[in-house]
């Protein structure tokens, strides 16, 4: 049996699509779909969409989550979002992936739907491309890569006690299944279908949730899974994405911003020290 979970906050406008996919992609597995929300609405439309539906106390991600897994009764769990939706065949790909004994966890694939031709959505667009490159060569070549928070699978026996301050479950969570000896499988026919930020302030937002929190666990744990200097390593993979003079702009604009947001990062985080509450925004123009 698999348990999905879907974590969610105030998305009442998405959860239904969300339940609703994973529900079309699981006939003929037995399962449980689990959405956790601190809100009466998103867990009011995800009752009616045909979920088990879990209060949390509104205490973070990583909260619900302990409390949801805690709860779950199958041995592989897959965890996304309310305000993603994943493809049809997102659930079987996972579960076929994790057949494999030797495989601890398994991550799907984000694709944006943002459109190209604005900046923020190229932007969407090359940063997803340029990590499904990046997973499937470090898949070639035996090398570690983290799972997307978007939408893994993880033997529920891996699946660590969550600090409630952390920034980046995924990445914590990916480190504990290479730490007990376990490999991260890559399911890229597994889309989860995403809407990224449309302005700077949104994206730097959450930008500093995602790339901050690796500096957190760098800290925790002392392993360096995503820095300023390992992006900067895989320019060329971004570059071969570029179509165009504008779509250069576009590139080297987002190089500076990337800058920007490595410094905010460092002030937030080593000189402001900024608590879990502080770093955390929610970001609307996802929803």
């Amino acid at each position: 049996m698999i348990s999905i979970i879907i974590t969610a906050f105030k998305e009442p406008r998405t959860i239904g699509k969300a339940v609703e996919a994973v529900e079309f992609g699981t006939k003929g597995i037995g399962h449980e779909t689990i959405v956790i929300a601190p809100d009466k609405e998103t867990l009011n439309v995800a009752k009616k969409a045909g979920a088990k539906i879990i209060k949390d106390s509104g205490r973070g991600k990583s909260a619900a989550l302990n409390l949801a897994v805690s709860k779950a009764r199958g041995e592989i769990l897959i965890l996304t979002d309310g305000d993603v939706y994943v493809s049809e065949n997102a659930v079987n790909e996972l579960v076929e992936k994790m057949k494999d004994e030797r495989t601890g966890a398994v991550t799907g694939k984000p694709v944006s739907v943002n459109s190209k031709k604005d900046k923020f959505g190229f932007w969407a667009y090359l940063l997803t491309r340029t990590a499904d490159k990046r997973r499937k060569r470090a898949l070639r070549e035996g090398k570690k890569f983290f799972c997307s928070g978007y939408l893994f699978a993880i033997r529920k026996k891996f699946f660590p006690k969550l600090q409630e301050d952390l920034l980046s479950e995924d990445g914590y969570i990916s480190h504990k299944v290479y730490e007990q000896g376990f490999k991260i499988g890559y399911a890229d026919k597994a889309e989860v279908y995403v809407k990224y930020p449309d302005n700077f302030r949104d994206w730097i937002n959450q930008k500093k949730r995602s790339a901050g929190g690796y500096n957190q666990i760098r800290k925790l744990l002392g392993v360096e899974m995503r820095s300023f200097r390992k992006e900067s390593s895989g320019a060329f993979d971004v570059l071969e994405e570029v179509k165009g003079i504008k779509e250069l702009f576009w590139l080297f604009d987002l190089f500076l911003s990337r800058v920007y947001l490595w410094l905010l990062i460092y002030r937030d985080i080593n000189v402001k020290k900024k608590n879990h509450k502080e770093i955390w925004k929610r970001i609307e123009s996802t929803k």
